[in-house]
This record gives structure tokens, C-alpha cells and sequence, in this order.
């Protein structure tokens, strides 16, 4: 099967508008703050969550209205700036926010989905937002996808969308996201915000399946900071204007759906990885010969995960014992004395372990190497089929710069 990278992100696919504008959340007004996906006609939806115990207001009322409404959704509105979490008055004010786009879409308010990030323990000022709704909903647009993006950007440094075009029963299809992130990203739902659009026709159960399934080896194999943020959530709609055969079990035309939504979400976590708080370097570790695939994601997010790895990674010193250590303290059954471990960039490749242990290596090539900004750690286990990929990034001064006022 053909996929084929195309722009416009939640608006890619047939049938999504979106727009962005600043709604006074943000007192810089350069800065928009609140985004808003709609799609013609109902879709179906899937969504998955934050594994922290303290989940955002938005993240409890989402969970309620896809419940009442059957898994059917039709709009998603979200903010910037203030993550609605952590307030006795969270949840009343997230149901004013699905209200006041339902109002404006006239739709149902259980046919929104609603999410907020931000600083976490300031009340909201929702009245900005459904003073704003009128505007937002006029703006809706095709090529509204960047004010989209750009609206739920925090400390981002960059927008983050991805869409692939495919086919299914000679239908052209298309799946396409956005997504913000920069820190509080950690395994057990290291999303921060992500939403995904598709026309393709695809049931709300497989759409789930496929959504739980795909985030296992994507957004969950992605750490920047070590922190699990409350009001994480992936959402996907999808309004079958396309065309095709209804995906309803599990056949060829699903998997090919599978691996389109693979492609995307791959897209974005890397987005994602490469934009964390003060990071110089993209991490990617790939995990090959494991015992299993889960084996090869616990020890791939285990190397990415670590502190002293990423401290290593921003000072480009090729120092395998800390990758070594990472990977012997993953909590998974395995021969550490089969593992071989190498580095890699633009620049070339460095063989830095073998069997286990530290070999010697050129340091010139591995200063080569490890200059570029985007660095590879590839472990071979020699021990089976299982692999994986895991996305980080370095830890550098900046990061708690970054993290030290963030409130104030």
C-alpha cells in the first residue's frame, strides 16, 4: 500500500474545517489560544487518556460525553494557556466550553470534545472563551489547520501536524493530526494534546482498537522530562465521507487504516520529541533481536527516558556505560550479555558496545557523530523478533529555565 504525506493537517481529510484565534487567555494577543476542529457530519470517536491519577476537568467531561453520546463526536474545542485542572469549579466550566461550540455548530453539546492545557490550579476564565465562540465558529475554514495548531501551542516552539493519503476499495482516504508538546511528557500517555481527523469510514470500536493500539508504540515510547501531565488525551474522529467499505472487523482494509494512523501519530511523537523544553537533540533509540515487542519498548523507553542519557546526549559524549546502565535497569527478562549497541547520525555510525560491554571506538567519529542534532542509539539483543522505537530528547540548561518560572 501507497501512503502519501500531504498538508493540511485536521483539515486534510474531506469534510474538517478549523480555526484558531487569541481569546484573552493569553494577554499577548499575537498569540492565539483557543482552537476549534469541526467536521460536517457526525463521526465516529475514540479517545484515550493520561494514566496520572489527577486528570484535567476537560478529560472527565470528554470521558462523559463520548459515553452518552455512543462514541459519536462532532467538534473538539480547546484552550491554551490555563489547563482547567485542579478546580472545584473545573468541570461546570468545561461543560460551558462544549456548550457554547455546540451553541454556535448547532449540534449537541455530548458531540464535543473539549481540552485545555496549560498552568495547572488557576481557575478559568471561561467567559473569554464563550464570548469568543461566535468568532471562533466563524473562522472555521479548510485552511484553518495552522490557527488550530497554533492555538493550543504552550511552551512549543513550533506547530505540529502530519497527514498521509491512502487508499481503500480505490477510495482515496486520508488521516491527518496536530498535536502540542514540549514538556510534562512521559510514558503512560506522554501526549500532552493530539487530535486526529479521518474521513474513512471505520466503527467506533475498531477505531478505538486501532487508536490503544498505535499509541502503545508512538506516543507511549515518548519521553521528554520524565513527567506525565494530567490533562494528556488523543482524540480521533472519523466521518466517513471518503467513501469506502465501513471498516467493521478486522481485515486488510484495517490494517491498512492501522498503518496510516501508525505513520501520523509516528509523525507527531517524533514532532514532538524533537520540540521538548530547551532540547538541542532528537533522541531516537531503536530496540531490534528483543524477546518480544513489549521487552524491546520497556528497554527503548528506558534508554530515552534516562536523565543521565539525555545529559549525555546534550554534552555529545558517546558514553555507553550510561546507555548500558538504562537498559539494565528496564524492567523486562533478558541477556544483557548479548546486547550491542551503536550510535548513529547524519554524520555516520559508531559501534560503542558489544556483547554486553564498552568496546573502544574512534572518538573522532563519535564526536562526528554526535554533533548532529538528530542522534540514534540502535540496540541489537540478538535474543528474537521483538522490536520497537522509543523518541526523547536532551536535557540541557535551558530546560529549567524553562521549568523554573513557568507559572509566574
Amino acid at each position: 500500500m501507497e501512503y502519501t504525506n500531504v498538508s493540511g493537517g485536521v483539515c486534510a481529510a474531506k469534510g474538517f474545517k478549523a480555526s484558531g484565534l487569541n481569546c484573552g487567555l493569553n494577554p499577548d494577543k499575537n498569540k492565539f489560544d483557543l482552537a476549534l476542529i469541526y467536521s460536517e457530519v457526525p463521526c465516529a470517536a475514540a479517545a484515550v487518556y493520561t494514566q496520572n491519577k489527577v486528570k484535567g476537568a476537560p478529560i472527565l467531561v470528554t470521558q462523559r460525553n463520548l459515553a452518552k453520546s455512543k462514541n459519536v463526536a462532532q467538534a473538539v474545542i480547546a484552550n491554551s494557556k490555563n489547563a482547567n485542572t485542579g478546580n472545584g469549579d473545573g468541570e461546570e466550566k468545561a461543560l460551558r466550553m462544549c456548550a457554547a461550540a455546540a451553541e454556535q455548530l448547532g449540534i449537541a453539546p455530548e458531540h464535543v470534545i473539549v481540552a485545555s492545557t496549560g498552568v495547572i490550579g488557576q481557575p478559568l476564565a471561561v467567559e473569554h472563551i464563550e464570548q469568543s465562540a461566535t468568532a471562533l465558529a466563524a473562522g472555521l475554514s479548510e485552511d484553518g489547520h495552522a490557527d488550530a495548531a497554533y492555538a493550543i501551542m504552550t511552551t512549543d516552539t513550533v506547530q505540529k501536524e502530519a497527514a498521509v493519503a491512502f487508499e481503500l476499495g480505490g477510495k482515496r482516504c486520508v488521516v491527518g493530526g496536530m498535536a502540542k508538546g514540549s514538556g510534562m511528557i512521559h510514558p503512560n500517555m506522554a501526549t500532552t494534546l493530539n487530535f486526529v481527523t479521518t474521513d474513512a469510514a471505520v466503527s467506533a470500536e475498531l477505531l478505538e482498537r486501532a487508536l490503544r493500539d498505535v499509541v502503545k508504540v508512538t506516543y507511549n515510547c515518548l519521553s521528554v522530562d520524565g513527567d506525565t501531565s494530567t490533562n494528556d488525551m488523543v482524540s480521533i474522529m472519523a466521518n466517513g465521507l471518503s467513501g469506502n467499505r465501513k471498516i467493521e472487523e478486522a481485515d486488510a482494509d484495517y490494517a491498512v487504516f492501522r498503518e496510516a494512523l501508525y505513520k501520523v501519530l509516528a509523525e507527531l511523537t517524533r514532532m514532538l520529541a524533537k520540540d521538548g523544553e530547551g532540547a538541542t537533540k532528537l533522541i531516537e533509540c531503536s530496540c531490534t533481536g528483543a524477546p518480544d515487542q513489549d521487552t524491546a519498548i520497556t528497554v527503548a523507553k528506558s534508554v530515552v527516558g534516562s536523565s543521565l542519557v539525555k545529559c549525555m546526549i546534550y554534552g555529545e559524549d558517546a558514553n555507553c556505560g550510561r546507555i548500558l546502565c538504562a537498559i539494565g535497569y528496564a524492567d523486562a527478562d533478558f541477556d544483557i550479555t548479548a546486547v550491542d549497541i551503536d550510535m548513529a547520525s547524519a554524520a555516520g555510525t559508531v559501534a560503542v558496545g558489544r556483547a554486553g560491554t564498552n568496546i573502544a571506538f574512534s572518538e573522532e567519529l563519535a564526536a562526528r557523530v554526535m554533533a548532529e542534532d538528530e542522534i540514534f542509539i540502535n540496540i541489537d539483543m540478538h535474543q528474537g523478533s521483538g522490536s520497537a522505537k522509543a523518541w526523547g530528547c536532551d536535557l540541557s540548561y535551558d530546560y529549567v529555565k524553562i521549568n523554573g518560572d513557568y507559572r509566574t
